[in-house]
């Protein structure tokens, strides 16, 4: 009978399925709700495929009444809403960490950072920073199962009462310990370059923590986590971009980009030398179907992980996907309708940041 496969069987089975299906399997029967369960707090995380593609989990840039994300599921092409009604506060979405995600409360001015997993509605507060911060970069590095929080730059309280001033030192959140440490400084130029004009998403490649400026000319910025050094890297067509993200792909440094008058996006690889060298373009249908007739790449944002880019404007609007599909390495070009309704009910489109991850219903050490 089904209902009696051992489970040692019952495992492995359900190490191969996805967390929709694995929540599925664990409503059939007793059985298998008790062995979904059991199998689920005797490992960390799911055993995920390389070749599986990563879920699209976006929040909303802005209050939108109820409090939830969404998420695509990209084997059944379709979109479920996640209530987030298990946070003590809103958030918003800082950064992916392996199968969780970084976020910050929306009602503090200076930066506060948690943990949560909107799939199994886990949540967890980190300490507080040793140097109150306001609008600095974050990074992140997973080195499973622990993680590490990277925070630069920022602005602090001067001393003697002097008002706000840039802070030039990084500090770091060790999940081993749990706790901050300040690590060193930086100039003070990049301090406030990261201040202004970086966003909250950032890039591990080889060794190094690369963030991306947020206004024309780009610059890449980068922290060598080895030697503690800081570094700057010139962007292809810099001063035409209209908009320009790094992300990471098959572990190389990856700069994607739209630009004033171009037919295509650009997707550049930093090679030997800190050489930007051009390895793909956006088809042209797929442009068209992204911007809408709209000819600008002014709101397009972009994200990535090893296997696959993924280029989204609003909830509603669709996303075009970019992603390895074989084992033998071939990339192709995918269009992603956008979520405009669940469950037969409308869903309001509007801005978004998104993140890419492999979601597990799997406790974590972390919570």
């Amino acid at each position: 009978m089904w209902s009696d496969l051992p489970f040692d069987l019952l495992a492995t089975v359900f190490s191969n399925l996805s967390p929709d299906s694995l929540a599925c399997a664990r409503s059939a029967c007793r059985h298998w709700h008790k062995s979904a369960k059991a199998f689920l707090f005797s490992t960390t995380s799911l055993v995920v495929s390389r070749h599986d593609p990563p879920w699209f989990v976006a929040m909303p840039k802005r209050s939108h009444g109820r409090l939830c994300c969404y998420t695509h599921n990209p084997i059944l092409d379709n979109w479920h809403a996640l209530s987030l009604d298990f946070l003590p506060h809103p958030v918003r979405l800082v950064s992916p960490i392996g199968s969780l995600i970084l976020v910050r409360p929306t009602n503090s001015t200076f930066l506060q950072l948690a943990v949560c997993n909107p799939f199994s509605r886990q949540f967890r507060q980190l300490p507080l920073l040793n140097i109150t911060r306001t609008n600095p970069a974050v990074g992140v590095l997973v080195r499973f199962p622990f993680f590490i929080v990277y925070v630069a730059g920022g602005m602090s309280d001067a001393p003697r009462g002097g008002g706000a001033t840039y802070e030039p030192t990084l500090e770091i959140y060790d999940s081993r310990i749990d706790r901050w440490r300040i690590v060193g400084s930086m100039p003070v130029e990049f301090a406030v370059r990261l201040t202004v004009w970086t966003p909250s998403e950032s890039v591990f490649s080889k060794g190094v923590l690369y963030w991306i400026t947020s206004a024309r000319a780009f610059t890449v910025m980068g922290f060598d986590i080895c030697t503690n050094t800081w570094r700057e890297l010139n962007v292809p067509m810099a001063d035409r971009l209209e908009f320009a993200t790094v992300v990471r792909r098959n572990g190389a440094l990856t700069l994607v980009g739209g630009a004033c008058g171009e037919i295509n996006a650009c997707i550049w690889e930093l090679g030997e030398g800190d050489k930007w060298r051009l390895v793909e373009k956006m088809p042209a249908e797929f442009e068209r179907r992204l911007l809408g007739g709209k000819g600008t790449w002014g709101s397009t944002k972009c994200v990535g992980i090893d296997g696959g880019i993924y280029l989204y404007r609003e909830l509603g609007s669709g996303m075009v996907v970019w992603r390895e599909v074989a084992e033998n390495g071939v990339w192709a070009w995918f269009w992603v309708d956008g979520c405009s309704s669940i469950g037969g009910k409308q869903v309001q489109s509007f801005p978004i940041k998104g993140v890419l991850l492999h979601p597990t219903l799997a406790p974590s050490c972390i919570f």
